[in-house]
C-alpha cells in the first residue's frame, strides 16, 4: 500500500511543482517523498521511476497531440531518432524517471535503519 501511495503522491507533487519550479524539481519531490515514506531501497527506486516515467509520459503524449507532433519530429531529427515521436515520448519519460527513481534511492539509503 505505501508503494501505491508513494507513486501516487510523487506524481501529483511533482505535476503541481512542474507548474512553477524547474524540471529538476522532480528529484527533489522524489526525495522528500522518499525520505517521508520509508520502503525498502529497490521498492522507493521503483516508486520514482513509476511515478515520473507515467506522468513524463502522459504529458510529452498531450503536448505532442496539442501540436500534431511538430515539435517531437523536429527534435527527433536533431537527436538523430528519425520522426518517431514516440521513441522520442519514451526517451523523455526514461530521463525523468531515472532522475526520480535515483533520488529517491539516494534518500531511502539515507533513512537506511
Amino acid at each position: 500500500m505505501k508503494f501505491l501511495i508513494s507513486i501516487i503522491t510523487i506524481a501529483v507533487i511533482s505535476f503541481i511543482a512542474g507548474l512553477y519550479l524547474p524540471w529538476w524539481s522532480i528529484a527533489v519531490v522524489s526525495f522528500m517523498i522518499a525520505l517521508l515514506i520509508h520502503q525498502r531501497p529497490l521498492a522507493s527506486f521503483i516508486a520514482g521511476f513509476a511515478g515520473i516515467f507515467v506522468l513524463w509520459m502522459i504529458i510529452a503524449s498531450f503536448i505532442n497531440t496539442a501540436n500534431n507532433s511538430i515539435l517531437a519530429n523536429r527534435i527527433g531529427e536533431m537527436l538523430g531518432i528519425g520522426q518517431n515521436p514516440v521513441l522520442l515520448i519514451f526517451i523523455t519519460a526514461l530521463i525523468g524517471g531515472l532522475v526520480a527513481g535515483f533520488a529517491a534511492l539516494s534518500a531511502s539509503y539515507l533513512r537506511r535503519d
